[in-house]
């Protein structure tokens, strides 16, 4: 369920797994990951809002957690929007393909 923190820590030979799955036709569609990885962004969007209101509100507890829920959140944002970035950009090369 923690795609987006697993990234780094995925081996090789999972992904080779992986990709083994996709040709074979078993797993989840691009678009599938996608929307989870999605779902996990957001969730972690929320944990970020709920920290800044708790330090907004002085009801925070560790003000260190606060920091790495909200630096969690600017990673994880930043990681997505580049995912989003390569794929319009896949997007479009494939667009000016000539057949």
């Amino acid at each position: 369920m923690n795609n987006i923190s697993n990234i780094a820590g995925t081996s090789t030979a999972n992904l080779l797994k992986e990709k083994g799955a996709v040709e074979k036709g078993g797993g989840e569609s691009f678009a599938d990951k996608f929307k989870s990885a999605l779902n996990e962004v957001n969730d972690i969007q929320k944990e970020s809002e709920k920290a800044i209101a708790d330090l907004a509100t002085g009801q925070v507890k560790d003000l260190h957690q606060a920091a790495l829920a909200i630096g969690k959140a600017e990673t994880s944002m930043k990681l997505m929007l580049e995912i989003r970035n390569k794929a319009l950009s896949a997007y479009k090369e494939i667009g000016r393909t000539q057949l």
